[in-house]
């Protein structure tokens, strides 16, 4: 058992028979009245994201989870194949389980956070930045190029579509960022 004096980003703890993760705490003493814990969670297996205040030295259940590091294979109709990169075993997650899927391409690293009482997958987690290859994108107009704001939609060999500024051209391989799915910058040759 644990107490709020031990919350930190990224804990999971067990609340209202659910699995949820801490996305931000901020301890509160209010100048009348008893301290308290303000706390924004997420909830592992649904995603969705809630705001709840504990009472400040409230006892909690900690969930014990693991990260495991997967390599990601294919896609078929049961889920998305992925083989664990120390024991070989392959696993297929589904689709749901992951926040962005067209982020993924065949070899990317990924983990997969599992409950380890019960030996669940409760979601996967993507490389900060992945680095994709433009299939297809409008050629930039002369004289635009100089103007960093201007942008353009181009897709990616899995299908994802990207803003990315007028210089980027098929064949470039650029560098986006999964949590917010945004051109970063191109990778050199």
């Amino acid at each position: 058992m644990a107490t709020t004096a031990d919350f930190r980003n990224g804990l999971c703890i067990e609340y209202n028979n659910d699995l949820y993760t801490i996305v931000e705490f901020q301890h509160v003493k209010p100048g009348k009245g008893g301290a308290f814990v303000r706390t924004k969670l997420k909830n592992l297996t649904s995603g969705r994201t809630i705001e709840n205040t504990f009472t400040s030295g409230v006892k909690i259940n900690i969930a014990r989870i693991e990260r495991r590091p997967y390599t990601f294979l294919y896609s078929d109709d049961m889920g998305f194949n992925c083989m664990h990169a120390e024991t070989f075993e392959q696993v297929s997650i589904p689709a749901n389980m992951i926040e962005n899927p067209l982020l993924l391409k065949e070899g990317s690293l990924i983990e997969v956070v599992y409950h380890a009482e019960t030996e669940t997958p409760l979601t996967c987690e993507l490389p900060p930045f992945v680095e994709m290859k433009v299939t297809y994108a409008e050629p930039g107009l002369k004289g635009d190029t100089a103007s960093s704001s201007a942008q353009k939609p181009a897709t990616m060999e899995t299908g994802l579509i990207v803003r990315v500024p007028l210089f980027v051209e098929e064949g470039d391989i650029i560098k986006i960022d999964t949590r917010d799915v945004s051109y970063v910058e191109r990778v050199k040759k």
